[in-house]
Order: C-alpha cells, then sequence, then structure tokens
C-alpha cells in the first residue's frame, strides 16, 4: 500500500483520490514536453512557466505521481525536476497565490518577477493590488521593480547597486581572493564580499593620502 496515501488527518491517513486515468497521462505527458522544450529553448523558457506550474499543482493534488510507480510527489520532482526542485515550487506557488492574474499578463513579466509578486499577494492577502504591482513590473528594469518591492514589504528604503565586471588573469585570482578572505575575517563574515572589497579599497585610498601628506625631506 505504499504510496496510496500521502496525507494524515487527526493521526489517521486519509485516503488517496482515485485518480482519472486518462487527463493524469494527460497532465504528466504536457509536463514531459514543456520540460524538453524548455531545454531546447532556453532562451525562452519563461513563456511557459504559468502552464506547468498549473500542471504541477494538479500533480501534487490528484496524486498523479502514481502512474509513475512512485512514493511520492517529492519523488515525483526528483525524477522531473534533477537540477532544481526549489524551481518546481516557486512555478506552483506562483499559481496557487496569483490566480487573479490574467496568465498571459503572468507569461508578459517572466517567471522571476512573478516570483516576487507572489510575495506581495502572500503578504497583502485580499488586499493585493495585482494591477498596480503587474505595471511596475512590466515597466521596471528588474533591480527597480525588487527595489520598489522591498520597500513595500519592509518599508524601509533599499540602495540601489549595480554589477561591475572586469578581466582578473587566473595568476591574479588567488591573491584577490586571500585579500577578500582576510578582510572577511577582520570584519566578520556576514558582510558581503562587495562591502569587504569597499574597505580594501577604502584602505588603499588612506594610506595613498597619508603619504601625499607626509612632508617630504
Amino acid at each position: 500500500m505504499i504510496g496510496l496515501t500521502s496525507l494524515w488527518i487527526n493521526g489517521r491517513a486519509a485516503v488517496a483520490p482515485e485518480v482519472n486515468h486518462r487527463r493524469a497521462v494527460f497532465v504528466l505527458g504536457k509536463i514531459d514536453e514543456i520540460l524538453s522544450w524548455d531545454k531546447t529553448k532556453e532562451q525562452e523558457k519563461d513563456t511557459r512557466f504559468v502552464e506547468l506550474g498549473e500542471y504541477l499543482c494538479e500533480v501534487r493534488s490528484k496524486q498523479y505521481w502514481r502512474l509513475e510507480k512512485l512514493k511520492s510527489f517529492d519523488e515525483f520532482l526528483e525524477k522531473h525536476f534533477p537540477e532544481s526542485r526549489r524551481k518546481a515550487y516557486y512555478l506552483m506557488a506562483i499559481h496557487e497565490n496569483l490566480m487573479r492574474v490574467p496568465k498571459q499578463q503572468l507569461r508578459e513579466v517572466g517567471w522571476s518577477k512573478a516570483v516576487e509578486l507572489v510575495r506581495v499577494a502572500r503578504k497583502d492577502g485580499e488586499d493585493f493590488d495585482c494591477a498596480t504591482w503587474l505595471h511596475k513590473a512590466r515597466e521596471l528594469p528588474k533591480e527597480g521593480f525588487k527595489g520598489e518591492l522591498e520597500r513595500h514589504l519592509t518599508g524601509k528604503e533599499i540602495e540601489s547597486w549595480e554589477l561591475i565586471y572586469f578581466k582578473l588573469y587566473k595568476s591574479q585570482l588567488p591573491v584577490v581572493e586571500k585579500a577578500l578572505e582576510a578582510a572577511g575575517l577582520m570584519l566578520g563574515t556576514d558582510r558581503s564580499r562587495g562591502y569587504c572589497l569597499e574597505m580594501i579599497c577604502a584602505d588603499f585610498l588612506a594610506r595613498a593620502n597619508l603619504a601625499e601628506t607626509e612632508p617630504k625631506d
């Protein structure tokens, strides 16, 4: 009887739902189709995340994973999402929390912004203003949108930031890594590498300024 029950209610095992075999085969086939398509068209992977999240929720609630001779839904995710089960749960959260948002509009903002919208929907509950937040998701760049979201969730102003890229030779990497590690130990391991780099640069500038102000013989 392993795999036929997965829930416990008041200490008693709940009876597993009767599986609609035809529907289960269709849904499982759709999941395989989307995941296969996802691998071959990586640049367009966002466009079917809404559909995939909906199907995954149905597999969990109807226990379609039993057709694949699996013991649990987690085992189903391990099989179909070997690289990241977390993404599967994100997609399901989008479906469960953003049902009021038209699917086409969710597709337009993309799955990464939709995941952020879930945080607002959970916090605001019935007061969630999906139209306003969809507009922000569409119009703002990713980091600007996350800043708006953090201000709404925490009430705090978030300092803007940007990524800086520069080339290092392999021979230089050990020196840089060692300096960042030493700074982390001095400043606290909870500090970001960006903060550690800032402090290293500040120390260099302080020494340079001191050398300029020292009297010359």
